[in-house]
């Protein structure tokens, strides 16, 4: 059984990793004769690099220099691990490493906040998802790859880093520094948001993540033997383990079903997840955690929280619980981190990170670019969300992969960035009309504390469970007013 995962912790490469063996390579068919020309042309250019380069430059340093950038040319998720990076896989799987604890990738050649992982340092010193750290201890990250960014951000537990942050939505630009920590990831929160409801927020994909979840399963069911709805939150979860998200997915579905299949070139890419033991297991259970989970967790009513930040292994869950319509997807359409990883150990402490194959829902539909898309929109704050038109998707990295379903995504890209560029000017210009206590006003505003009672979006699931209104995006009312030239002033909340 092959360990599928995703890179999260202290930097993010959204990306689903197969831990295989160099045999299930050496099974293949042979490949096509290597391409002597281009193979002479690299060999002169490294010979000239030694003989002529300013100043010596080690073999390793330029072949290491040079199998990672042909790796990370086909796409942003494939990667060449070398020793520090395959140690950070190892111990983000585990859920424990060293760090500040945020999740990045790369935007306009500099790294991208995805998410502050909670209770963490980077998380309480209020780092934000879409900040773009431009420096690290004064080095500018220009050109650097989120690997190497994460290098410089890693260090002894109880050291300081200082980083230089800009913030889009404020247009400013500032130093944070952050003492470094041993982070212990704890991927499943739960809490009581209101009587005969329950939340449960998954914030990674671990090893421990499906035992974790059935012992809170358990002790919601003897807490509140009438359960009427349950929320389940994936906002800012960047992914991990496939079969911890199997694992999740499969506590609410019927046994056997179908969560997530994989398509690739190769034998080994084409598979079907299902909702068993065998497909959710892991090296250190010693027995299924689900086996004997509360039934009522199979058919209570549900309601799943998505963001921008949900991606990869998150969606797998999101999307497998749409299919089965076992859920109402409620948020945003999440990040279309839609492609499979990988890993092949190359010695014993290096390994190639490759892009393999695409992964689909149960009912077939290709997540990369598009997202999960939820079924009843609704915005972060209750008064809209104005910086949406700054988040960045899988779509938007230049490298990305193509929907293979879709032939008209090129246009549907074009008319997103169109959409993306006029509501940027629509921020412009209303930034240019409020007052200066206004502007100071959105620069204090907090970010949303999931699961607590000022968390707007997990109230509207509430409302939902309960049968009462739910406040629909204000930017999706405000579109389709612009299409019908309805006046904005006439403008009212959608409920549903």
């Amino acid at each position: 059984m092959q360990k599928l995962s995703c890179v999260f912790a202290l930097n993010l490469t959204f990306g689903t990793l197969a831990m295989l063996p160099l045999s299930a390579f050496a099974a293949q068919p042979p490949s096509a004769p290597l391409p002597l020309d281009q193979l002479r042309l690299f060999a002169e250019v490294f010979g000239q690099i030694k003989q002529e380069y300013v100043e010596p430059v080690q073999d390793d340093k330029l072949l290491t220099a040079a199998i990672k950038g042909m790796v990370s040319s086909l796409d942003p998720h494939s990667a060449y691990l070398d020793k520090s990076d395959y140690r950070d896989l190892q111990e983000q799987i585990t859920g424990r490493f060293a760090g500040i604890g945020i999740e990045s990738g790369a935007e306009d050649g500099l790294i991208k906040v995805i998410s502050p992982i909670e209770d963490t340092p980077a998380f309480r010193a209020g780092i934000r998802p879409g900040d773009l750290i431009t420096s690290i201890d004064d080095k500018p990250v220009s050109g650097m790859t989120p690997d190497q960014a994460a290098a410089l951000m890693r260090g002894t537990a109880g050291t300081k880093v200082t980083l230089t942050l800009y913030r889009k939505s404020e247009d400013r630009t500032f130093p944070l520094t952050i003492t470094r920590a041993i982070i212990n990831l704890q991927s499943v929160k739960t809490a009581t948001p209101a009587p005969g409801y329950a939340y449960v927020r998954i914030t990674s994909f671990q090893e421990r993540t499906t035992p974790d979840l059935a012992v809170k399963l358990a002790e919601i069911a003897r807490q509140q033997p009438n359960l009427k709805g349950l929320v389940l939150d994936l906002r800012n979860n960047g992914g991990g383990l496939v079969q911890s998200a199997v694992g999740v997915a499969g506590a609410f579905l019927p046994r056997d079903s179908v969560v997530v299949t994989t398509n690739g070139q190769v034998e080994y890419s084409k598979q079907a997840y299902r909702d068993s033991y065998t497909y959710y297991r892991l090296p250190s259970f010693v027995s299924d955690p689900l086996q004997n989970e509360p039934a009522i967790f199979k058919t209570v009513p549900m309601v799943v929280l998505t963001n921008a930040y949900t991606a990869s292994a998150s969606e797998i869950v999101a999307g497998a619980l749409q299919d089965a319509h076992r859920a109402l997807i409620i948020g945003k359409t999440t990040f279309g981190k839609g492609s499979v990883q990988t890993s092949v150990p190359l010695t014993q402490d290096t390994a190639l990170r490759l892009t393999t194959a695409y992964y689909y829902t149960p009912n077939g539909r290709s997540i990369q670019d598009i997202g999960i898309r939820p079924d009843v929109a609704v915005d972060q704050f209750a008064d809209g969300d104005p910086d949406d038109a700054l988040v960045t998707r899988e779509a938007d990295y230049p490298n990305h992969l193509a929907n293979i379903q879709d032939p008209n995504e090129k246009k549907e890209l074009e008319a997103r960035e169109q959409d993306r560029q006029e509501e940027v000017q629509m921020l412009e210009e209303k930034s240019d009309k409020e007052t200066p206590e206004q502007r100071q006003h959105d620069r204090d505003r907090a970010p949303v504390e999931f699961g607590s009672s000022g968390d707007f979006m997990l109230q509207q699931a509430l409302n939902k469970l309960q049968g009462k209104p739910v406040q629909e995006s204000k930017a999706l009312l405000e579109r389709r007013l612009a299409q019908t030239d309805t006046p904005a002033s006439a403008a009212q909340p959608a409920e549903h």
